[in-house]
């Protein structure tokens, strides 16, 4: 079996589908690397892997939005193909496993919110940062251990 991992951010929003009965959430994944190239000048390249994530799990729909950071795991395939002009072209996809929502972009300095999908009942919210608590909601002192 042949394992691979990205790390990236959505293209656009997920769709969600029913095929022979069983649900996939289809997405794509953009990673972008910079390096330098042999005259030292700077480039970036972009590699695009369309994912197909069959689960029955479906919840996780909502968070996968246009922006959003993800890592996928999971089985790649190379998809050939006859491009309009007659000439040959591929496309790298993924058999996805697991999905890790790593973040999303911002917008004037607040996190984007999913878009609510018909068949939920609210939209989810940001419970990691509503839950933390900060270093200033302590009274004591950090340095004063019990032991």
């Amino acid at each position: 079996m042949i394992k691979m991992q990205v790390i990236g951010r959505l293209g656009k929003d997920c769709l969600v589908n029913n095929v022979n009965g069983k649900n996939v959430i289809n997405f794509t994944v953009a990673h972008s690397e910079r390096f330098k190239d042999s005259q030292g000048n700077q480039q970036e390249k972009t590699v695009w892997v369309d994912c197909a994530y069959w689960t029955d799990r479906t919840a996780v729909a909502p968070y996968l939005v246009k922006g959003t950071q993800v890592f996928v795991e999971g089985q790649p395939e190379v998809r050939t193909f006859t491009k309009s002009d007659g000439t040959a072209g591929a496309a790298l996809s993924m058999r996805v496993r697991e999905v890790q929502l790593l973040g999303s972009k911002t917008e004037g300095g607040a996190p984007v919110q999913p878009q609510q999908s018909s068949g939920y009942n609210q939209a989810p919210s940001n419970t990691a940062s509503s839950n933390a608590s900060s270093v200033n909601d302590y009274s004591e002192p950090v340095d004063d251990l019990p032991f």
